[in-house]
Formats: structure tokens, C-alpha cells, sequence
């Protein structure tokens, strides 16, 4: 099994009120991607850091496989919800990707 973890930080140009939008709109759309993305067995988008928090969201998310996470980033539904709801938003995006 692969873990796929991302930590990601808003852009600092949007209030509150529109972070909090932003969260909740990727958190949404990226947890609507299990059972519609062959290889993905789990995915959970935590929004609700405490104030000692340097990032705004975090995703944790399991494959099969090192091929099932390959396919997941190129995947249409994947890529729809990227590039709406998570990419135009975000100033910094860390990945860590492991076996276990």
C-alpha cells in the first residue's frame, strides 16, 4: 500500500471567510473522488488545524499501489477537482508519498 500525503498553504491575498470556502470546497471535492478513482482505498482532507498550524489543509489518502497513485494524478476526475477546487487557490503544496 502507498500513502500519499499533502500539506498545502492558501494564498495569504484571500480573507477568512474565503479560506474557509476554499477549505471546505476542496475538502469536498477531493473526498468525493473515493470509489471513482481505481487504486484509491481511502481519503481524508483535514481542515480544521489549530492555531500552531503552519498549513491550511492536509490530505491523507491510501493506493493500492504505486501504479494506482501514478493513474490518480492524471485521472479526469482528479484533475477536474485540482484544477477548480485546489490549484488556483494554494501557495505552497508539500507531498510526501511512502510505502507501508
Amino acid at each position: 500500500m502507498v500513502r500519499h500525503v499533502i500539506l498545502w498553504k492558501i494564498k495569504d491575498t484571500f480573507d477568512d471567510n474565503k479560506k474557509a470556502e476554499i477549505k471546505a470546497d476542496a475538502k469536498a471535492g477531493l473526498e468525493a473522488l473515493k470509489g471513482r478513482v481505481p487504486g484509491l482505498l481511502d481519503m481524508q482532507i483535514h481542515i480544521d488545524g489549530l492555531a500552531s498550524s503552519s498549513a491550511d489543509l492536509m490530505m491523507e489518502s491510501s493506493f493500492e499501489n504505486e501504479a494506482a497513485l501514478k493513474g490518480y494524478a492524471v485521472h479526469p476526475e482528479h484533475v477536474k477537482v485540482a484544477d477548480s477546487a485546489v490549484r488556483p487557490f494554494m501557495e505552497v503544496r508539500m507531498c510526501l508519498d511512502f510505502e507501508v
